[in-house]
């Protein structure tokens, strides 16, 4: 049955969604999807940040996407934008990330919204959907009637637990990964970083920090008082990429699953307490954003359709869209128990013809999803 109707959660009127195993809400203003509420094993999951200043009262000047923070979020293009791309001046992640989505239609735990883009014409749709049984979103953006070369991905960003390193971190295997090369933040404006400008590294087990010595990204929360950024680049040989966070006192493990021809890259932005400037404030803390992407790092359209240094060595840092052919991003995130002794995920593989998943972890133990891995083609 179609619904218009909406409902006001963290300061934000929201569609809801519903299946026996998730409740997730999605925003009108910026389509963002938060919170969500996973059923596993008796025990409910709430893995997903929201920012806490999201029921305060704003200033004009507040960028609507930092209103909104919350979740997961479609960018496009994805990045701060600063530079104008030939006369389009995108804001900060898109006008997909901060504008009104407009209602379609809500049936059976699929809901479909519509946005018409302005500055660079054309639509994208959204489309959310549960399956009954399923402890999993299943994510769709179709971009249409747009051409040139844009650059794209999804935000997601997890709250962890307070206690030091209680969230283990791992991804798919990569050919690079690098620091952003430029500074993330400046002390001048009140905002710290503890990595190594374009420090270069093959494992998120030993990244080169600014004072000489190497962090180990597969542990969070860690490093408080700092905001940082790096990306690795996915293999795109894999029938698909994933990224994933064990929780092992939780008993759960968070999965991120993309087709890496599409969505190339990973960017993993660790914020924990560094930015000291409104309306962050010193708490924003223990959020990990694991964003899915094709993009040259976070900077924005004109920085990833230029050439740079991955560009440059063959690595898509940007696709170019075709208004006849409309371009599908596709994207599943989901949780999985876990039993006892799983620690750090090692493998996500296909079980029986793509219908479930399999996670095994460094210890030699193993959990099962039930996964529609065909939403990836």
């Amino acid at each position: 049955m179609k619904s218009k109707s909406k409902t006001v959660v963290h300061g934000q009127p929201s569609w809801r969604l519903v299946s026996d195993s998730v409740e997730a809400f999605v925003t009108e203003l910026g389509g963002h999807l938060g919170p969500v509420t996973f059923k596993i094993g008796g025990k409910k999951i709430m893995p997903y940040s929201v920012a806490p200043w999201s029921e305060e009262n704003f200033k004009p000047a507040l960028p609507p996407i930092l209103q909104v923070l919350r979740g997961d979020f479609f960018c496009l293009p994805f990045g701060g934008n600063a530079k104008p791309f030939r006369g389009e001046r995108h804001p900060v992640h898109g006008e997909t990330a901060n504008a009104r989505w407009h209602f379609e239609s809500l049936e059976n735990g699929r809901l479909h919204l519509s946005l018409r883009t302005k500055v660079r014409s054309g639509r994208v749709d959204k489309h959310i959907s549960l399956i009954n049984g399923h402890t999993a979103l299943y994510c769709r953006h179709l971009v249409s009637g747009m051409s040139g070369p844009m650059n794209l991905g999804h935000h997601a960003m997890l709250k962890f637990p307070e206690a030091a390193g209680s969230g283990l971190v791992s991804t798919s295997d990569f050919v690079c990964g690098q620091v952003l090369p430029v500074p993330f933040e400046s002390a001048e404006m009140g905002g710290y970083s503890s990595l190594k400008a374009g420090g270069e590294f093959n494992s998120l087990q030993a990244v080169p920090m600014a004072d000489g010595g190497k962090a180990d990204l597969s542990r969070y929360p860690a490093r408080t008082g700092y905001e940082d950024l790096v990306m690795v680049v996915n293999d795109d040989q894999a029938p698909f990429a994933w990224t994933a966070v064990a929780f092992p006192k939780e008993g759960f493990a968070w999965f991120g699953l993309k087709d890496p021809r599409v969505l190339r890259e990973t960017v993993f932005w660790h914020s924990n307490r560094g930015r000291h400037y409104p309306p962050w404030n010193s708490r924003h803390t223990g959020v990990l954003g694991l964003e899915e992407v094709t993009s040259y790092f976070h900077l924005g359209l004109a920085e990833s359709a230029a050439k740079n240094p991955l560009s440059k060595k063959g690595i898509p840092t940007c696709l170019r869209l075709n208004p006849r052919k409309p371009l599908a991003v596709n994207y599943i995130m989901g949780v999985a128990k876990i039993p006892a002794g799983f620690d750090r995920v090692v493998s996500i593989e296909s079980q029986s013809g793509g219908r479930a998943i399999a996670l095994r972890s460094a210890s030699g133990r193993t959990a099962q999803a039930p996964v529609d891995l065909d939403f990836l083609s």
